[in-house]
């Protein structure tokens, strides 16, 4: 798919800066820009190129995309100089410091282990991989490149509010977690319109619980502790979908409803107990929460960016949000991921230019691993219609 031979085609430069805060220590890379590849033209142009651009040190270099087209089209938009017809042509390109995955998850694997290769620092998109084998061959490779920055994209570990949420329970808002409950519920699939792609396609790595139960894992792990175990129902209530090119009705081979239920590890060795429920068949309505009710208080996350928290016995809950200074860049698009993505962009530049492969809260390749366990384990669950174990090796 994102294989090609012709050269990269370039386009002209226009650079655009916006000044920000600089926090940390001087390094003698302060005066030198993080050139950044994107490979993908989904994601990346809807949400990752304005915050890569609104990003100071950092420059949009090349881009690349399955349909060479489509990266000719946003290298004009965002002014990058290289629209390349392949991942092997932008990862050969030297001003390209930072690659950034953003394809269907089936290429992830081949491509996070060529850029690797190539000694570039790497950003991949959830889900990290195809199953956790592939995970764990990405995860051990990033281990013999420590030089080099290699996270997964969990942007919303990088929201105000939800890294509010994460200091409470830290600090012992909760005291002891009995239970939470986490609902990610949309309408994006509802309609049997949508057009086949390959959302629908298993052979890609389409589906909700890949998409969006990547998130809700990797959520409950940062925030909570370790999930030990689940019990699933992964279905799909939308059994088929027209092909845009052919106009024929094809099968829908992938989930668009899930929901399991599942044991936590609490860091201080208790066991609580969740439910996460992924829903794209709202015909209306339909919100994201996350609520975590402890033996001293509850906090919910109500719609995505509204902290509630109670401390005590039926007390009354207050707002714990935090405002989100992204809603002040116009070109950063107003929705949590693109907003999210642009606090972890800039964290992510900060930490290249002081020569530092580490970044806090960020999702690390072993992350994006202990994540797909999970998600291979609710897939098995389903398979085998029982409580299944988490695999934690490697």
């Amino acid at each position: 798919m994102y294989n090609g031979s012709s050269l990269c085609r370039k386009t002209l430069v226009l650079v655009h800066e916006t000044p920000q805060d600089a926090k940390g220590k001087v390094t003698t890379m302060k005066d030198e820009k993080i050139g950044v590849g994107l490979i993908g033209t989904g994601f990346a142009r809807n949400a990752q190129a304005p915050a890569f651009k609104m990003c100071d040190g950092a420059t949009l270099v090349a881009v690349c995309s399955g349909q060479h087209e489509n990266a000719i089209k946003v290298a004009s938009e965002f002014a990058i100089e290289h629209a390349c017809a392949s991942y092997e042509q932008l990862l050969a390109l030297e001003d390209v410091s930072l690659v950034v995955i953003s394809t269907p998850p089936y290429l992830h694997h081949p491509i996070a282990l060529a850029a690797l290769q190539a000694g570039k620092h790497v950003i991949c998109e959830k889900p990290m991989a195809m199953n956790a084998a592939e995970a764990r061959e990405m995860s051990a490779l990033a281990a013999t490149f420590p030089s080099q920055l290699s996270v997964v994209d969990h942007e919303l570990r990088f929201n105000p509010t939800w890294r509010r949420m994460k200091e409470l329970v830290d600090g012992g808002f909760l005291g002891d977690l009995h239970h939470i409950q986490m609902t990610i519920a949309s309408g994006f699939r509802h309609s049997a319109q949508r057009p086949w792609n390959w959302w629908s396609q298993k052979s890609a790595g389409g589906g909700l619980l890949g998409a969006l139960g990547s998130h809700a894992i990797d959520a409950v792990r940062w925030m909570f502790g370790e999930i030990e175990g689940v019990s699933s129902t992964v279905a799909t209530m939308i059994p088929e979908r027209k092909d845009a090119k052919t106009g024929e009705m094809k099968p829908n081979e992938t989930d668009d409803y899930v929901s399991f239920m599942l044991r936590i590890v609490t860091p201080s060795g208790r066991i609580a107990h969740g439910t996460i429920l992924l829903s794209a068949l709202y015909a209306s309505g339909g919100k994201n929460q996350v609520t975590a009710v402890g033996s001293n208080g509850t906090l919910v996350l109500d719609g995505d960016e509204m902290l509630l928290g109670a401390l005590g016995y039926n007390h009354q809950f207050e707002d714990m949000s935090l405002a989100d200074r992204a809603l002040e860049i116009s070109v950063i698009p107003n929705n949590i991921w693109a907003r999210s993505f642009y606090h972890f962009a800039r964290e992510t530049v900060q930490a290249l230019r002081e020569e530092r492969t580490e970044i806090a809260h960020a999702a690390t390749f072993l992350d994006g691993l202990h994540c797909q366990d999970v998600l291979d384990a609710v897939m098995q669950s389903q398979a085998e219609q029982r409580w299944v174990k988490v695999n934690r090796e490697g």
